[in-house]
Order: structure tokens, then C-alpha cells, then sequence
């Protein structure tokens, strides 16, 4: 489980999980930078700097995950002692109350802002929607279509009908009523 949830912080520089995974997640995650941090640092031969990349490698099986821990988080976190991850605790879960935790790397903060625009790029894009997006358009689009009738804009012509006085709305549905 650690191996995963350290696996998922370092590719996407930010996870939400419980708060004692998150515990149990920080020195973990400390101690692999720390050791990529070492095998960049100067002094350090190939053959150990090989070494730890293995050592690390143990522990991370995605090759593209160790590459960019290696190549670009460790030379990121060269000045820094220490403290790579930060916990913050963001409320409780809702179906059994479990406290949650956002674990982010030290300076890929997570800005609700950039992922409000990475998803607007995305849908000016014209990418594919998820379910819920289709819902929701559906959603925004019936109501648009209420207010509109309400201002008195078109309707369609067996609604006009039916909103008439004196007239009779003419249904054509399997009901067998109608006419």
C-alpha cells in the first residue's frame, strides 16, 4: 500500500488519503528523495549513484516515476534538508467519517485555480465529457429552456396550443387518447 500511495505522490505531486496513511506515507516518501537526492549529489561515483537509483527502484516500480523522482524532484529539493512532504488535513470522509488528508510535495502546491483552467482547457479542446458533464449540460439546458418559457420566449407549437384558453392540446402518444 505504501509503495502505491508513494508511487501516486510523486507522479501526480499530490494525493488525498487518510490521515494515518498519510503519517505512515511521509518518511516514507522522505527517505526515497533523500536517497535520489544523494545519488545526484556532488562526489558521488556512478556506481553509487546506480546503487541508489536500484535501492529507490525497489520501491517505485514505474520507470517513468523513478526517471522523473531522479530527474526532477530530486534537483528541485538540493537545497532543502528535509521535509519534502507536507500533510494538511482537509475534513472527513463522507460515507464512514474517516479524517482526510491532502499529502502534496513542498513547492507543487495545489492551486484550485490551475485546475479550474486545466479543465477549461481542456473542455475548450472539445475533449471527450465524462457522464456527469453530460448531465449537467443536459441539466443547464432544460433549465434554460424553463427560463425561457417563463420570460415568454418560444415554445414549441403543441405547448402554445395547450396554454390557450379554449383550445385542446392534441397528444399523439401510444395512449390511445387524443385526437
Amino acid at each position: 500500500m505504501l509503495r502505491n500511495l508513494a508511487t501516486a505522490l510523486l507522479q501526480h505531486e499530490h494525493i488525498e488519503t487518510t490521515v494515518p496513511r498519510a503519517k505512515e506515507l511521509r518518511p516514507y516518501v522522505e527517505h526515497l528523495i533523500t536517497a535520489a537526492k544523494n545519488a545526484g549529489a556532488e562526489g558521488t561515483t556512478a556506481p553509487q549513484a546506480l546503487h541508489a537509483r536500484r535501492l529507490v527502484g525497489r520501491d517505485i516500480a514505474d520507470k517513468d516515476v523513478l526517471k522523473k523522482l531522479f530527474d526532477t524532484l530530486a534537483p528541485r529539493f538540493n537545497g532543502r534538508p528535509g521535509g519534502y512532504v507536507r500533510i494538511l488535513r482537509a475534513g472527513y470522509r463522507r460515507g464512514d467519517s474517516a479524517e482526510i488528508a491532502l499529502v502534496e510535495l513542498v513547492g507543487s502546491e495545489y492551486s484550485v485555480k490551475k485546475a479550474a483552467d486545466a479543465k477549461a482547457k481542456k473542455a475548450a479542446k472539445g475533449e471527450s465529457k465524462g457522464i456527469g458533464d453530460r448531465i449537467k449540460a443536459t441539466a443547464e439546458r432544460l433549465r434554460g429552456r424553463k427560463a425561457n418559457e417563463e420570460e415568454g420566449g418560444s415554445m414549441h407549437e403543441h405547448t402554445k396550443a395547450a396554454k390557450q384558453p379554449g383550445t385542446r392540446a392534441r397528444h399523439t402518444g401510444r395512449s390511445g387518447k387524443g385526437g
